[in-house]
């Protein structure tokens, strides 16, 4: 059986020895790697300096110009994320040690055994591939699939991302629908940083948490003496906007009275602060977020048929988590991020069973429930990664069915997981489009080239 080209690999070698590089080239050769040779440090930075990129390198401890622990310690200030395998004949517990703490992958002693030469260069060379991966999703999370702090390279995310884009430079108001924990008002935050509104502020009016009573004296102000109490003149929420964006969460618990005046703000463009019976001009933007079937609210008289019309002039509705599982690895990733660095913690993945529950879960809370169940890994994981016993009882407890292709074994990790993930999205993919791959491509929300080298990585034949 040949060798999936997955683990073939460009290797230096770094050793004066002659016989030694030559048994290297052989087992290496045959196995299919490409393999060049140097013999001392200068000739080996020269070859890392050179734009190669390579995937191991084989450094000898002792070299004729440098000690090798040194040329490790420079390496990985030049590539990071190079997997370096240490060779010497003086194979003692402290040089071990030594090469191991300066970020050695490993360590390989003369005489070598061939059989364990191969395993490790295969080994190593996996290991590099694998850091860069992850390296590139970090950049795509960054540069790419982090919109605002929306997170997500799924279809129906770019579609999200698309409206935001498409609606920012716009005045008018916009209505942001979709399931709670989905992030609306991520959205209503992108689309006014994007506007040229930005360097005005934006104003969250949180219309779910203020009393019906109060609501309209927070949203438009009083007079001195408005009412009992009212000792001094305030202005509200709606004139601190002026110039910026005000956001009305959960628009549908307005009360009827303020829903009026809120239309005549959005029609006139003024409003009454209470006590006054002169109107004040207002220049601000009004977008509103709902978890709520507002047609239905209006067929049912519970909100202002005028006022749902004025503000459902540009709408979008948020994807649940359920719909998009592609974006899963991404926000993992990301949340694992964030609460280490909140936690001074070093979790650096989930545990495979781990992978499977989240994969199979429907996630009634969307990202924010999410957030949470990753937040209290990080927060209880007593390793490197989190187990079954961080999480929520419902999540270990609950029966689950895995997405197809996401079966794992004992010993999978995350990227085991990802990757039979996205194998099995791209195939779904190209089933769908019956095997045309820029239609496949679209689907999945990247460029056909993209989908080319996946296909060719995950080995996905037409």
């Amino acid at each position: 059986m040949g060798r999936s080209a997955a683990t073939v690999g460009r290797i230096l070698i770094v050793d004066d020895e002659p016989i030694v590089v030559d048994v290297l080239r052989e087992l290496l050769g045959r196995r299919g790697h490409d393999v060049q040779a140097v013999r001392d440090a200068a000739a080996c930075r020269g070859a890392i300096e050179s734009g190669r990129e390579w995937d191991v390198v084989l450094l000898d401890l002792m070299l004729p110009d440098a000690d090798g622990i040194a040329v490790l310690r420079w390496i990985h200030t030049q590539s990071p994320d190079l997997a370096v395998v240490m060779i010497t004949a003086h194979g003692t517990i402290e040089n071990a040690v030594a090469a191991m703490q300066a970020g050695a992958f490993h360590y390989l002693s003369k005489p070598f055994k061939n059989d364990e030469v191969r395993s490790l260069v295969d080994k190593a060379v996996e290991a590099t591939r694998l850091r860069r991966e992850n390296e590139t999703l970090r950049r795509e999370l960054d540069e790419r699939h982090r919109y605002e702090r929306l997170i997500g390279k799924s279809r129906a995310m770019q579609e999200v991302y698309r409206f935001v884009d498409q609606v920012a430079q716009s005045r008018a108001t916009v209505l942001i629908q979709g399931e709670s924990g989905t992030g609306k008002e991520l959205v209503a935050h992108a689309i006014h940083h994007r506007s040229p509104r930005a360097a005005r502020p934006l104003v969250v009016v949180n219309s779910n948490s203020i009393p019906a009573d109060l609501l309209e004296d927070n949203l438009f102000g009083h007079l001195r003496g408005a009412f009992t109490g009212a000792n001094t003149s305030r202005i509200g929420l709606m004139e601190s906007a002026e110039g910026g964006t005000l956001l009305f969460d959960e628009i549908t618990t307005v009360a009827p009275a303020v829903q009026a005046k809120l239309l005549r703000v959005i029609q006139e463009k003024e409003f009454i602060p209470l006590g006054s019976v002169e109107a004040k001009v207002v220049d601000v933007r009004i977008l509103a977020a709902t978890n709520e079937d507002v047609r239905g609210l209006v067929a049912d008289g519970r909100f202002r048929e005028d006022l749902y019309y004025r503000l459902n002039v540009l709408s979008v509705e948020l994807p649940p988590l359920r719909k998009r599982p592609e974006d899963l690895p991404l926000l993992i990733e990301h949340f694992l991020r964030r609460y280490n660095a909140e936690n001074r913690k070093q979790v650096e993945r989930v545990a495979p069973a781990v992978m499977e529950r989240l994969l199979g879960h429907s996630w009634p809370g969307n990202v924010r429930e999410l957030e949470n169940v990753i937040e209290r890994g990080v927060v209880l994981a007593r390793g490197s990664e989190i187990g079954l016993e961080s999480l929520p009882p419902e999540l270990v407890e609950a029966g689950f069915a895995p997405p197809r292709g996401v079966a794992l074994s004992a010993g999978a990790s995350l990227s085991d997981a990802v990757a039979r993930f996205e194998r099995a999205l791209i195939v779904e993919a190209l089933k769908r489009s019956e095997g045309v791959q820029k239609e496949a491509a679209a689907m999945l929300g990247m460029k056909p080239t993209t989908l080319h080298e996946k296909m060719k990585r995950l080995g996905i034949h037409r």
